[in-house]
């Protein structure tokens, strides 16, 4: 008799294929709530935005478990689109972190069931020093929908989860309302990208913030001659600066066309060494103002059916003229590409 284990009567193609349906219904479920939670947003939520655009001080987000955790994420998205913000573990508030929380200040409470015991302490400190207490909650007969100044609340809604008890859609639509929160306020703001930058300062997005000025060459490393000068001398010239290419000015130090190395071999034949660089040249170059974003920068070298590897950077005081010079190997060394 073989004491081997029985393999299992389901094949592993129709468990990937139970995975995928029941991944596709956990999908369905919390995209209807998020719909029906569009849909039923009311002026309570326009009053929350106004509240928080005249805060003096900061908005103190708090919530037990998941609740909690989306609470963290949303005061990290609010800090980091313009509006202050902090969370406070509503535990460790009493236990002394509510010294954390001042009279201008706002709390945003996040509790799906409305009676997380927790939130108690905090609760009762907001109405002591009369501070506004904002709510994101399922229950409007709640404690803390009562208790609160205005109550953001969720519709009714299942769990994603077969049983009905983990928090899924709920916490979904806890992340979700955060966000439009944050955003409707960075848009009352006027909060620009510039103004972005300076709370992303590091990794790839902080990267794709920075200046081109930042990133550009310029002065004697700029590689630039007149129309007039002879493919020899222009050779010479690339070569030595290194871009693989060459900018053609005009007179008043305009850049009129660029030299590359696509135009040498589109030009190829014997008398090449004797023709004027300005009969080879592409004219119009795309170039781009120094305090433009190297996001930007990135697009224009990479646009349309021909990319190119580097850019000039031009004067918009003194249109056409050349300040820098940027190659694609400057945004990949910053991490923006």
């Amino acid at each position: 008799m073989s004491h081997l284990a029985p393999h299992s009567l389901t094949s592993p193609v129709a468990q990937d294929a139970s995975a995928l349906a029941v991944a596709r219904a956990v999908l369905a479920t919390e995209a209807q709530a998020l719909q029906t939670l569009a849909a039923g947003l009311d002026d309570a939520f326009g009053r929350a935005v106004e509240l928080l655009l005249t805060l003096s001080g900061r908005v103190v987000v708090s919530g037990m478990g998941k609740s909690g955790h989306v609470g963290r994420k949303l005061a990290a998205t609010l800090a980091s689109t313009g509006t202050p913000a902090l969370f406070v573990h509503p535990a460790e508030a009493s236990h002394g972190d509510l010294g954390m929380i001042l009279p201008g200040d706002a709390v945003l409470a996040l509790s799906n069931s409305g009676e997380t015991a927790e939130l108690a302490d905090l609760v009762a400190h907001a109405s002591r020093f009369a501070l506004p207490l904002l709510a994101i909650t399922a229950r409007a007969e709640s404690a803390l929908a009562r208790q609160a100044d205005i109550a953001l609340l969720l519709p009714a809604a299942p769990e994603a989860c077969p049983m009905g008890l983990a928090p899924t859609t709920s916490t979904t639509m806890q992340l979700a309302l955060g966000d439009a929160l944050a955003v409707a306020l960075l848009t009352r703001r006027g909060f620009t990208a510039t103004d972005f930058r300076q709370f992303h300062p590091g990794g790839r997005l902080g990267a794709r913030l920075k200046r081109v000025r930042e990133l550009m060459h310029s002065g004697a490393a700029l590689p630039l001659a007149p129309p007039q000068t002879r493919m020899d001398a222009a050779l010479l010239l690339m070569t030595e600066k290194r871009f693989g290419c060459l900018g053609i000015t005009d007179e008043g130090g305009r850049l009129i066309g660029v030299l590359t190395d696509g135009d040498l071999r589109r030009a190829m034949g014997p008398d090449l060494l004797t023709r004027q660089a300005g009969a080879i040249m592409t004219p119009t170059p795309r170039s781009i103002a120094p305090d433009a974003l190297a996001v930007e920068a990135l697009r224009l070298m990479t646009v349309g059916e021909r990319p190119i590897t580097t850019l000039f950077v031009v004067d918009p005081a003194n249109p056409g003229v050349p300040l820098g010079i940027l190659h694609i190997h400057d945004l990949l060394r910053a991490g923006v590409a």
